[in-house]
């Protein structure tokens, strides 16, 4: 059991090795734009879209705040896009809005040479040039209002309220492997998504009154959201354990997926305002949310972790088809929840640095305790650092104060 001084500590550094995996605001405010380019593009009176009002959002972990820099930081960062169309001509089936979409950015001499092959649901462009991200587009048609039912959705009023009405945010999406994607004009037909109900349920889930008004959570879905360097305690386990699964599988293509991790934490999450307590209480309870159900398809019970918002998808249904990434996903799990108890019963920021090095990365863990230590270097020139008493922690609040003395990296 962590003392109070022990638990501000720990929650400290994880909350500066969540800083350390952010990425940057120029990177952020450089992908904005560009995403923002695109929409202006897409949208241009000339365009066979403008009759459509094209608009460009994030989705995601761009959107979520959950995003962090690749391991290796000449790697592209992924970010996910949603394309909205309101409404279509008449007479599109999915195949034709894909199409259109690609189209209109081929009539963009830079924007063809950065597309890649067309995907499965999406367009990308790839940056990796000048910026190193790449942007996956994904086209969908909303109804007429959506603007306005996104906006009220994730008001201030609707977070506190806990609403639930998720269907309302429900797009649909265009996917090359449906049986009607080159025959059915009917849009109500079409695959159905809903990433911005999903990210209504995440900021439900990860809200703690006490932080709100340091968040301004409409942000999310605005189409040019404000970087905002504030994080709440679930946004950072996200990003810490998303770290410790890239370092773990390091690019194994069977490696535990973003949107399981994202959404078993999420359930395991009971509104901690303590980073260590969130993490600790996540990763001992995500495994009790798989679920187990019979599938008649394959004759036997198989995993299966609901979307919440759309609990007829199962975001472990690759794991039939991939045994390997059950397997995986359960080998890690221990392995984090192994790594996060051994780190916590260690005490002194050198030890406590050296047994973070191997789960997270030795790069981020050197930069991150070196930017804790310039924290405690300021607080203490500043005579607000103080020594609790028998403990021998620093920390804001304590009860003797400490000398300023010149001092760098690890303790």
């Amino acid at each position: 059991m962590l003392t109070q001084e022990e638990n501000k500590q720990f929650s400290e550094i994880l909350e500066t090795l969540g800083e350390t995996l952010d990425i940057t605001e120029s990177q952020y405010k450089a992908a904005v734009s560009s995403y923002g380019a695109v929409g202006e593009w897409l949208a241009k009176p000339e365009s066979s879209l403008a009759p459509y009002k094209p608009i460009i959002r994030p989705q995601g972990s761009f959107m979520l705040g959950t995003m962090i820099k690749p391991v290796c930081e000449d790697d592209d960062l992924d970010i996910d896009l949603v394309c909205e169309l309101t409404g279509k001509n008449p007479q599109w089936t999915q195949y034709h809005l894909k199409q259109v979409v690609g189209n209109r950015l081929k009539d963009n001499e830079a924007y063809k040479n950065m597309l890649d092959k067309e995907g499965r649901r999406c367009w990308t462009l790839s940056y990796a040039e000048s910026a190193k991200y790449h942007m996956d587009i994904l086209p969908s048609i909303v109804s007429s209002g959506y603007n306005t039912v996104l906006e009220k959705a994730f008001s201030a009023t609707a977070l506190t309220a806990l609403d639930n009405n998720y269907e309302s945010l429900a797009i649909r999406i265009t996917d090359n492997k449906q049986n009607n994607y080159y025959t059915d004009t009917a849009a109500e037909n079409w695959m159905k998504s809903n990433p911005f109900g999903y990210g209504k349920w995440f900021f439900n889930a990860a809200d703690v009154t006490t932080l709100r008004k340091s968040m301004v959570l409409s942000e999310a879905v605005n189409p040019v959201p404000k970087y905002n360097k504030e994080k709440l305690p679930l946004q950072r386990v996200v990003q810490i354990l998303k770290r410790h699964r890239d370092i773990m599988f390091n690019g194994d293509e069977d490696k535990p997926i973003s949107i399981v991790i994202t959404t078993l934490a999420s359930m395991a999450y009971r509104k901690e305002t303590s980073i260590i307590d969130a993490l600790l209480d996540v990763v001992a309870n995500m495994r009790s949310y798989i679920e187990s159900r019979y599938e008649p398809s394959v004759g036997k019970f198989i995993k299966w972790i609901p979307n919440p918002v759309n609990p007829q998808e199962n975001f472990a249904d690759k794991w039939v088809e991939h045994p390997q990434r059950e397997k995986n996903f359960y080998k890690w799990l221990d392995q984090v929840e192994y790594d996060i108890h051994a780190i916590t019963q260690k005490r002194g920021l050198q030890y406590i640095a050296e047994s973070m090095k191997k789960p997270f990365g030795e790069q981020a863990i050197t930069k991150t305790f070196s930017t804790f230590g310039e924290k405690k270097l300021n607080l203490r020139e500043s005579g607000t650092l103080k020594m609790s008493t028998g403990t021998g922690i620093l920390s804001a609040a304590g009860t003797v104060a400490t000398p300023a003395h010149n001092f760098h990296g690890n303790d």
